[in-house]
């Protein structure tokens, strides 16, 4: 098989699995964003900057526009939703994560302006952490490492692509929400069931 024809099945395959995400997020819920390179891999034509090689480096320090920004909230049973950010503000991250948080769940959050507004809006209860992942004694069920962990697990996974195209992230991101909803029972008739749209959050929900 050509390795173009594996890449589109690749992305067929994981379109399935796009919508498969846990309906609601309950008890303590930690919400964090990331930030992925921009990438604009396969694209052999106007790119607005120099093409990078395998992945490369962002041309600025820090924070900056060639950051995609993706919030991930995970609860304490493990299930998890993410999403790609059109920008890192209230309305983009009330889009993603309203319909899966409400009362009586609680958020704890690093308390950024974006993530505590949508507590406002869902009327939830919010931990603003000034140590995120450091909590203290007298509450040391607050802090936000599992999400952070989660954070590293899929940097470190995507590593492997040498750089994913921003308008496929999406697409890499259910993939990796499916290793981690599967884990050690993961298998190969699963992944087929995903591919027709029967993923590990639908299965629990059917």
């Amino acid at each position: 098989m050509a390795y173009t024809t594996a890449f589109r099945w690749r992305h067929r395959f994981l379109s399935a699995l796009t919508l498969d995400k846990p309906p609601r997020l309950t008890g303590l819920v930690e919400a964090d964003e990331t930030f992925i390179l921009e990438s604009f891999k396969g694209k052999r034509r106007a790119l607005p900057r120099p093409a990078r090689k395998r992945g490369g480096k962002a041309l600025k320090r820090g924070l900056s526009a060639e950051q995609i920004p993706v919030i991930v909230a995970r609860d304490r049973s493990g299930a998890t939703t993410d999403a790609v950010l059109a920008r890192l503000d209230a309305a983009s991250i009330t889009v993603a994560l309203h319909n899966v948080m409400s009362r009586p769940a609680e958020l704890c959050c690093d308390g950024g302006t974006a993530i505590t507004a949508l507590a406002r809006r869902a009327g939830i209860r919010c931990h603003v952490l000034a140590a995120p992942g450091l909590p203290k004694p007298q509450a040391p069920e607050l802090h936000i490492n599992n999400v952070n962990a989660c954070h590293g697990r899929l940097k470190e996974w995507m590593r492997r692509f040498h750089g994913v195209a921003t308008k496929n992230l999406p697409s890499y991101l259910s993939w990796r929400r499916t290793i981690e909803a599967l884990g050690a029972t993961s298998d190969r008739t699963t992944w087929i069931m995903g591919a027709a749209g029967l993923g590990p959050y639908q299965q629990r929900t059917t």
